[in-house]
């Protein structure tokens, strides 16, 4: 039997899917959230197939799991309009309200969207391919995060709960809202990246529309009903469609205070030119990334090994923070791809409901012919597949290559390929691995490998420089979510975290006055009658 005939075997019958991990009837969302109501859509929907084939009497066909509105710029500016009249120049009840209320709408919220795990993660599981393990851990990692954001926000808000008094000027320093936020998340981690740009925008006061990811959008269905009921009308918004058709108008709008995008940084720009106030908006944006590996001489090889099957593959290395290109020097080159060959070939590949399964098919239905371009693109310039089938396809399952030797005339050396490719490049001098740094149009993060300490601390002054993250001995990651999540150059703009995320989408704000009899009973009194929610000193425990 050939390995291509082991792959298609990967893909069952229908009535073979484990019954807890089955999708028994299919989604069809015909409601969206706008002004606090739930609409009903009689329009254009989308099919969503999931990238898991169904073994069939006519062959290998994607599973039908659904389908989503396909809404026009009509619902859009209706949803644009909603969230301007909700946030009313800041005078609207949400922006105003105290931030312990706010806090209670979002811990309402959470309480909510805990009820619907296993429906959410299923969604996820099926609309992306994702392991079922994974995830339930996107889920659970979310929920964590939106509980770590009402703690960070809980603690500037006490900080913030004192007056400052300088050179005779008394004043209470605090956090306040942007004004209208457009949120759009990606298709890899559609609840947990979204919601990490999402929460936080809306706890700090502003009014959202909202975008699902083209991949990934029915897992946010069942929680529409949880924005509608938690939040006031207009707080949340989604809008539906082809985002080259909603999108841009919006923009052009000037209605858009900030713009959240996780993706291509092609699109940031191109909609960061719509605006027509350039100076009015706030750009908070997660986009593309060529981490690189640099496994030096003195590095523990079997480390590296481990490190990059873990950085490259996780996810089929459908991640920004995934290892996408690794420099190795040519001392060890030969035995790092040997080792690391003889592991990828060890990973376990199948169905996303399988244990302990790390390879599963990909979402998006042009990728496989797009890592075949590359490979064959690396051939053509002469590296080899090191792996023992690397790059087979069937369907939208492809099985990992490890390309090797990978030189500057090759895409993989280059382009992004977020997919499961483990392009090697051997150098002979360091220099090489700052120069590719210095050159990239990316500067996300780093990882080193090496047991030098001198060598080590060489590399890290100047490579945070270029990067926002150096990793020693290990991947690239984001967490722990307390860390700084950012990039230089085309990598990113703004900052990610979660005390990080509440400072973007806010922007700091005063009241102060001259420190007179007058003023200080006119604050002692608004205060002790409680009348302001920004002039206080309440503390929230």
């Amino acid at each position: 039997m050939s390995f291509t005939e082991d792959l298609e075997k990967i893909f069952v019958r229908e009535d073979a899917i484990p019954e807890q991990y089955a999708i028994k009837e299919e989604i069809h969302q015909r409601e969206y959230l706008c002004n606090g109501e739930m609409k009903i859509w009689n329009g254009q929907v989308h099919e969503v197939y999931s990238p898991v084939c169904i073994r069939t009497e006519k062959g290998l066909q994607r599973k039908l799991i659904g389908t989503y509105p396909v809404c026009t710029e009509k619902e859009a500016f209706e949803a644009l309009d909603a969230a301007v009249a909700a946030y009313d120049n800041g005078r609207g009840h949400w922006p105003t309200m105290s931030v312990a209320d706010r806090i209670r709408c979002v811990e309402k919220f959470v309480a909510m969207m805990r009820a619907e795990k296993d429906i959410v993660v299923k969604l996820i599981m099926w609309e992306i391919g994702k392991s079922h393990a994974d995830s339930l851990k996107e889920f659970d990692r979310t929920v964590e995060y939106i509980f770590a954001t009402i703690d960070a926000l809980k603690d500037i808000d006490r900080d913030s709960s004192r007056f400052t008094i300088e050179q005779g000027i008394v004043a209470q320093i605090r956090r306040s809202p942007l004004g209208v936020v457009l949120c759009m998340g990606p298709f890899n981690y559609p609840l947990n990246e979204t919601f990490t740009t999402l929460i936080p925008s809306i706890i700090m006061g502003n009014t959202v529309l909202f975008k699902p990811p083209k991949h990934g959008t029915l897992s946010h269905y069942p929680l529409l009903k949880a924005f509608r009921e938690c939040f006031p009308k207009g707080v949340v918004n989604t809008i539906y469609g082809r985002g080259n058709v909603i999108v841009p108008g919006l923009m052009q709008s000037g209605k858009i205070n900030v713009l959240t995008l996780i993706g291509s940084s092609k699109v940031a720009n191109e909609l960061k030119k719509l605006h027509p106030k350039v100076n009015r908006l706030r750009a908070i944006l997660s986009l593309d990334a060529k981490n690189a590996a640099i496994i030096t001489s003195h590095a523990d090889i079997k480390l590296a090994v481990q490190e990059t099957v873990l950085g490259s593959l996780s996810f089929n290395g459908q991640r920004c923070t995934a290892l996408k290109i690794m420099f190795v020097h040519k001392s060890i080159a030969d035995e790092f791809v040997q080792q690391l060959s003889a592991e990828v070939n060890k990973l376990k590949f199948g169905m996303p409901w399988e244990n302990g399964v790390s390879l599963t098919p990909l979402p998006e239905p042009h990728k496989p012919a797009y890592l075949k371009e590359c490979i064959d693109d690396a051939i053509a310039n002469g590296a080899k597949v090191m792996n023992e089938n690397g790059g087979a396809t069937v369907e939208s399952f492809v099985y990992p290559a490890v390309v090797f030797p990978v030189n500057n005339k090759m895409k993989l050396y280059r382009e992004e390929q977020f997919g499961p490719l483990i392009p090697v490049v051997p150098f002979e001098n360091m220099e090489e691995t700052i120069e590719y740094l210095i050159e990239s149009t990316h500067g996300q993060q780093v990882s080193v490998f090496s047991n030098d300490q001198a060598e080590l601390a060489s590399l890290i002054d100047p490579l945070v420089n270029l990067v926002s993250r150096v990793n020693i001995n290990c991947q690239c990651q984001r967490g722990p979510d307390t860390f700084p999540f950012t990039g230089r150059k085309d990598s990113a703009e703004g900052t990610l975290s979660v005390v990080d995320a509440l400072r973007s989408f806010s922007i700091r704000s005063l009241v102060a006055a001259k420190l007179t009899d007058t003023n200080k009973q006119l604050i002692n009194d608004i205060v002790s009658a409680e009348d302001s929610n920004f002039l206080s000193t309440k503390f929230i425990f």
